[in-house]
């Protein structure tokens, strides 16, 4: 079969494509005849973690049939159609464990489930389990532009938050209006503070998202409301240090965290999956929630998808086409 891999060369992602043995699914995972696979720009950044002289599988999410299931797997018959976070997503099939499998409506075609189990995945974990965003709320995303960004306003929506966010693109935060964004800041610097305080009354944002890392920490801080809550979720600024106003944290109750899978384990990771299946999964299925799905490409085509993605020309999700055809 076919598998593209990822390496490091001089902190830029080198991509190639391989012929490898098609995987045999070990006791608990689930084989995946994929479809569609989101791209992640988290991934791309200095091959997270691939050194110059190795390299590691590519893509991070996928969507497609079930192939086979190893032992001690129960739930799954080879033909159904599924989705998940994955290690290699951009070959012709890959390993899932069955804690993370979750099952794809007909209502959804291929390139909507390929875009939604990582990025959407990430916003549970953010506005429903820790960032606990309520109906009413305002919310504040640094960077709403991002697929991350994209997919926290869909959801807030969803909830029925208010949400402000920031971009230096004006023709793609008029696109987000239309998706509900209720103010779009047109700005790549932290001087926001003062037009998210006037856009909530002075009162300061419940959440915020910071999506691009240490140069907008302390304007996402300063522009929280009382017991207001930050969500750290990626530095493609590659900032990883910044100033914290220990006054504003310490009056106004404030709360600070971080979202990452990386230190997670499989079980904490599957019961992520079970709550997000539970609370979020229905308002896919019934077609109320979809992602927004920029452009897809074909499977050869990965490196145009990757520099797109580099280039920030999307909006939202980049999605890589599985071949149809068996390999």
């Amino acid at each position: 079969m076919r598998a593209w891999r990822l390496r490091d060369r001089d902190g830029a992602p080198e991509l190639t494509l391989h012929d490898v043995p098609r995987p045999l699914p070990a006791a608990g995972q689930v084989l995946l005849r994929v479809r569609a696979a989101g791209l992640n720009r988290g991934e791309l950044l200095a091959a997270h973690g691939a050194g110059a002289a190795g390299t590691k599988p590519a893509g991070t999410e996928a969507a497609g049939e079930v192939a086979a299931v190893g032992d001690g797997v129960a739930g799954w018959r080879v033909g159904a159609r599924a989705m998940g976070r994955c290690t290699g997503a951009f070959a012709d099939y890959v390993l899932l464990d069955a804690r993370e499998v979750m099952p794809v409506a007909d209502t959804i075609d291929w390139p909507d489930a390929g875009a939604i189990p990582l990025v959407f995945l990430v916003v549970y974990d953010m506005l429903a389990v820790q960032g606990r965003l309520r109906a009413g709320e305002s919310m504040l995303v640094a960077g709403i532009t991002s697929g991350v960004g994209v997919a926290a306003l869909q959801a807030a929506r969803m909830i029925g938050a208010r949400v402000i966010g920031t971009s230096g693109s004006a023709h793609k935060l008029a696109r987000l209006a239309q998706l509900g964004l209720e103010r779009g800041l047109c700005t790549r610097a932290p001087d926001f503070v003062e037009a998210v305080l006037e856009a909530t009354g002075g009162r300061g944002a419940d959440l915020a998202i910071d999506t691009v890392g240490g140069t907008m920490f302390a304007a996402c801080v300063q522009s929280l409301g009382y017991e207001g809550r930050l969500a750290m979720v990626g530095y493609v600024d590659g900032v990883l240090q910044a100033p914290l106003d220990l006054a504003a944290l310490h009056t106004k109750r404030l709360q600070l965290f971080g979202v990452s899978n990386r230190l997670r384990t499989p079980e904490q990771r599957g019961q992520a999956v079970a709550g997000f299946r539970a609370d979020w999964l229905p308002w896919f299925d019934s077609g109320r929630l979809r992602p927004l799905v920029d452009r897809q490409f074909a499977f050869d085509r990965l490196p145009e998808a990757v520099a797109m993605m580099q280039a920030s020309e999307h909006l939202g999700k980049i999605v890589l086409l599985g071949s149809p055809d068996e390999r």
